[in-house]
């Protein structure tokens, strides 16, 4: 009986106290046909956002990563020096970041990255930080 009591309180528990933060699960659904990036969290849509990815010449790569590392005020080597500001690697040097060419969003415009609004890359940002690295995948379909 007693066994019965502590597994209906630990339910009723767990209904009422959510989950840490470190079992929270993170995922960036990116569609290159349609422009958009739909953030789930625990399963639940949280965000849809138009983004940029890479216009002709360049490719965004597709599939499936964890995140790898976190940069605030990033830099690209590569491109000239170019912001990269709250910046989520992925893959190698390819990241989800802000872009202040808004009116570019909605359609293939970078070099391969994935460029969001700068109010909702910091948000992404936050979340992956909160999530954690591990807990954040990152999927590119076309």
């Amino acid at each position: 009986m007693k066994t019965i009591l502590a597994a209906a309180a630990a339910s009723l528990l767990l209904q009422f106290f959510p989950v840490a933060a470190e079992a929270a699960n993170l995922v960036a659904n990116i569609s290159i046909g349609k422009q958009t990036m739909t953030v789930t969290e625990n399963g639940f849509v949280k965000y849809r956002w138009k983004v940029s990815t890479a216009r002709r010449g360049y490719v965004t790569p597709t599939g499936s990563w964890r995140a790898k590392w976190l940069s605030r005020d990033h830099r690209s080597r590569k491109y000239d020096n170019a912001p990269m500001p709250y910046a989520v690697f992925f893959n190698g040097g390819y990241a989800v970041h802000a872009t202040f060419d808004l009116k570019r969003l909605g359609t293939p415009a970078s070099h391969g990255c994935v460029r969001l609004h700068p109010d909702n890359a910091a948000q992404f940002f936050s979340l992956a930080r909160q999530a954690g690295l591990a807990n954040t995948r990152v999927v590119i379909t076309r």
